[in-house]
């Protein structure tokens, strides 16, 4: 039986002839490697789910702490002033990107919420106030003002009046 690819050139050599036969052997095996690896490649990065893949998604639509409000500072001017200083968390899921952005564009209404409603207490007033009141209303103004979703509740990471 010939060789497709036999040389030219009759070698002498038994030897060298099966060398050659080897080397053509791996080259194409060689190239087949090339062509099934592109091919797994481009399937894979063609967004066909893996399951690292899935497993990301599925940590993604656990609820995730929303910190973008970050500390907020409300002067208070009354007889005795002094400062609130408040940071405002609360949860939400990064799988709803319509909500998501909605929250971040919504950061300084938020904020503007928090500096209205505590402004118009005293510093001897907002140290009797039960937290959970306070909670309650800025979680009313906050839904009042968003259209693509609802916040649940509301955490204080810090809640200072500094006098």
């Amino acid at each position: 039986m010939k060789f497709i690819f036999e040389p030219t050139v009759k070698r002498k050599s038994k030897f060298l002839l099966f060398l050659y036969r080897c080397l053509i052997i791996v080259f194409l095996l060689l190239g087949f490697f090339f062509i099934v690896g592109t091919l797994y490649g481009v399937y894979i990065h063609l967004g066909v789910p893996s399951f690292s893949q899935e497993t990301y998604s599925q940590s993604i639509d656990e609820g995730q702490t929303f910190t973008g409000i970050g500390p907020t500072r409300v002067p208070i001017l009354d007889p005795q002033p002094g400062v609130v200083i408040i940071f405002v968390t609360f949860i939400y899921y990064p799988s709803d990107k319509a909500f998501s952005e909605e929250l971040a564009l919504r950061v300084k209404d938020f904020r503007q919420i928090i500096r209205d409603y505590l402004s118009v207490f005293s510093v001897s007033e907002l140290q009797k106030m039960n937290e959970n009141v306070i909670k309650a209303e800025l979680l009313n103004q906050f839904n009042a003002i968003l259209m693509l979703g609802q916040i649940d509740t509301l955490y204080f990471s810090d809640f200072m009046i500094v006098e």
